[in-house]
């Protein structure tokens, strides 16, 4: 990581660290139920911030590996590094970078476009855990709000670990795309099957119960407890462990699907993000609706 990336990531995080604040409850700390007006705000208010970084890297999508300085030279070593489909040979530094810029606003758009499309089975078996848990509506948006700072940490690992790996041995996104065909042919076989989530057999549930020590009902919205001087883990924590783990599934098959878009980490991480934070209202949608019909 250059100066340049390290001062654009880190103002990245620090903006989106500040919408957090306001989005997932700092500012709003009461456990309540988000209703459909609420819900479809703040999906159409990330919408707006992705469209917003969308038009960010066409006017000035240097900013993240160059800052305000570079050559053709420069862009040509990206171009090559990053295998993005453009050429700069020949070509003066303005409309190179123009024509860099336009490619990796595309790239953005394309990865975040894929991991919202692919996210929305996430939202429905989210549903599914939370039912089957007999959690409490008021308590969704707290399991959420941690969930998702976890879901953030987790993929930025990923992503860069990812990303360090193919720069080192190029044939791994040869496995990457076998595991892209697997799961569409799994997908496929089990397409009529009916999903359904046990709380009771869930390996997470099963490896929880038996490592750590477990407070058998829920209290309130707290993730542990402590009683007689020991401390425990309630069951409101192992939802979150299992939102986790099942977001944890998904990231394996979404991350190399925009790796085959596009091989830079920060465009990666950057697509997934916006996808994620869209992902909790639009979750609050759906609950909404499928209320409505129950």
């Amino acid at each position: 990581m250059n100066h340049s990336e390290l001062i654009f990531f880190s103002v990245f995080i620090a903006i989106i660290s500040g919408v957090l604040l306001l989005d997932l409850g700092v500012f709003d700390r009461r456990n309540h139920v988000i209703p459909f007006r609420e819900a479809l705000f703040w999906t159409l208010l990330w919408i707006a911030f992705s469209l917003g970084f969308y038009v960010l890297l066409i006017t000035h999508g240097e900013w993240i590996h160059l800052g305000n300085k570079g050559t053709v030279q420069d862009l040509q070593h990206l171009v090559s590094k990053y295998s993005h489909p453009v050429k700069t040979e020949g070509l003066a530094y303005p409309e190179a970078l123009r024509i860099y810029k336009n490619n990796l606003a595309l790239e953005f758009l394309t990865g975040y476009l894929i991991e919202k499309a692919l996210s929305v089975d996430n939202i429905f078996v989210m549903v599914m855990v939370f039912y089957a848990f007999g959690v409490e509506p008021r308590y969704y948006r707290r399991v959420l709000f941690w969930g998702i700072l976890a879901a953030i940490v987790l993929r930025f690992a990923f992503i860069f670990s990812a990303s360090a790996i193919i720069q080192q041995f190029a044939w791994v996104l040869y496995l990457f795309g076998a595991l892209l065909i697997f799961t569409g042919v799994k997908m496929f076989i089990t397409r009529n099957r009916k999903e359904k989530i046990d709380a009771a057999t869930h390996p997470v549930v099963r490896f929880a119960s038996k490592y750590l020590p477990v407070y058998p009902v829920f209290v309130r919205h707290h993730f542990f407890i402590r009683k007689s001087g020991k401390r425990y883990i309630t069951p409101l924590f192992i939802v979150l462990m299992v939102i986790e783990f099942t977001d944890l599934i998904f990231a394996v098959d979404s991350i190399p699907a925009i790796f085959a878009v596009t091989k830079d980490p920060y465009i990666v991480f950057f697509s997934n993000v916006f996808a994620i934070l869209g992902l909790r209202a639009l979750f609050f949608m759906v609950v909404n609706i499928i209320d409505i019909f129950r």
